[in-house]
């Protein structure tokens, strides 16, 4: 059975100098253990009265105390309030993975994202580190001006810690937010991929090289085509007639053939299915999310500008109006090749309230103006963007009831059997029946014989 340091793909392991890393050789003691995230000192957190300043909200997860300072207003020294570690509010939230903290904290003024403590770390290094992911893909989309290049004391960027520490997910958002996957530290002179190695986080090196062998996410791409290229090859030979010894094969393996777990195959139904329902063509995607960029999808070493810095050079009715594409950086524009509601709209009518389908109405209302008209989804029912009027009136004559028909028993055949207090209500039922048909006869009979006695009087 063949070991990690025998794999041909990860390499050949660890180094034997690399392995005793011990003493002041080392230049990674803090790095390697899960715990070196946390500072040598940590401020002491008093419960009870609110948070009055921005660093004890942010130590302590109050976001709405956050949101009470920022309203009343703040200045530069309260924003970059320091502690003994010189890490500021928002380091300390991104340490603890306090989300709603940084959430809050996107559109405080005088944050300096890139601020480095005591050993060189940003607020990104420390996300990473620590391997909140959720935190540093906020810091990386909405955070202008975030520099993953940025090397601390050592000379490690956020991408070799998290390589280091085998945080797979937050290795696999920088590279594709732009970080330099070729990128080395000052001391070894090593990159992301050869640490992983070094440290034995065998599945980050295996996720860098998935990444690199699909450097392009295309599913995120306007010009993505939701339709798997095998599907007719698959069909036709599924269908295609087989020989006496492929079904003899076939019928060998179905019974006496082991299935063992294993990993998706490349190109195959089930990686599809994961790439089609994650695209930008997808109706939880276009209807959940704000695309800004869907001819531009992200890519091993692009960089990708965070939301405050498109808007900013761009306003909201181009964001609106036409894509916007990355290109290492800058920004362009690409006109859409699909026609957007309001071109296909007046073909069809010229009533500007029944244009554009009901979903696509709904998708501009949650994208908050910054989904493009392309990107409007449209009803499959009416394509053409009209909704149709429908007039609804009553009819004058009450609709006819229908009458039940009697089921005629037929001799010889199974009947399911009565219970008894059905048959009791039955007979009951029966016998008021006759009863009221017997006083009828008798009123009857009696004003028959009033009339001929009036009759024989007169």
């Amino acid at each position: 059975m063949a070991t990690a340091a025998e794999d041909p793909h990860l390499g050949s392991g660890p180094d034997e100098d690399d392995v005793s890393l011990s003493g002041s050789e080392s230049d990674s003691d803090s790095i390697l253990s899960d715990d070196s995230v946390l500072p040598e000192h940590m401020p002491e957190i008093t419960k009870g009265r609110a948070a009055s300043t921005l660093y004890q909200a942010c130590a302590r997860n109050e976001p709405v105390s956050l949101r009470k300072v920022l309203e009343r207003g703040v200045t530069k020294e309260e924003v970059m309030e320091l502690d003994n570690n010189s890490w500021n509010g928002l380091m300390v939230a991104c340490c603890k993975g306090f989300v709603d903290i940084v959430y809050g904290l996107h559109n405080c003024p005088f944050i300096d994202i890139n601020h480095q403590d005591n050993e060189g770390n940003t607020a990104l290094m420390i996300a990473s580190q620590a391997g909140h992911v959720n935190t540093v893909m906020y810091l990386l989309n909405y955070y202008p001006g975030v520099d993953t290049e940025i090397k601390d004391c050592r000379g490690f960027t956020a991408l070799i810690k998290a390589a280091m520490t085998g945080r797979s997910d937050v290795v696999a958002a920088l590279v594709m937010a732009g970080a330099d996957i070729h990128a080395v530290d000052s001391t070894r002179g090593k990159c992301a991929r050869q640490w992983a190695l070094t440290t034995g986080r065998y599945e980050t090196r295996y996720r860098l090289r998935r990444l690199n062998m699909r450097p392009k996410a295309e599913q995120f791409c306007e010009s993505y085509v939701p339709e798997w290229p095998e599907l007719k090859e698959r069909v036709a030979k599924a269908t295609a007639e087989k020989s006496a010894t492929e079904k003899i094969t076939q019928h060998i393996k179905n019974r006496f053939g082991f299935r063992f777990p294993r990993d998706p195959q490349d190109n195959g139904c089930l990686d599809h299915m994961v790439r089609m329902t994650t695209s930008v063509h997808s109706p939880l995607i276009s209807t959940g999310c704000h695309p800004l960029c869907p001819t531009s999808p992200p890519e091993v070493g692009k960089r990708r500008l965070a939301v405050p810095e498109l808007v900013k050079k761009h306003p909201e009715k181009v964001l609106e109006d036409s894509s916007v594409c990355h290109s290492n950086g800058s920004v362009s524009h690409i006109i859409p090749t699909i026609h957007s509601t309001e071109s296909i709209a007046p073909m069809c009518c010229a009533d500007t309230m029944r244009r554009g389908s009901i979903l696509s109405l709904a998708s501009t209302k949650v994208a908050a103006t910054f989904i493009p008209r392309s990107m409007a989804r449209r009803n499959s029912v009416f394509p053409s963007g009209c909704i149709p009027k429908i007039n609804v009136s009553r009819p004058s004559e009450p609709t006819p009831k229908k009458e039940k028909k009697k089921k005629k028993k037929e001799k010889g055949l199974l009947e399911p059997p009565k219970w008894k207090y059905k048959e009791i209500k039955d007979e009951k039922k029966k016998e008021k029946k006759n009863s009221e048909k017997e006083k009828e006869e008798k009123e009857k009979k009696e004003k028959r014989k009033q009339k001929d006695n009036k009759k024989a009087k007169n």
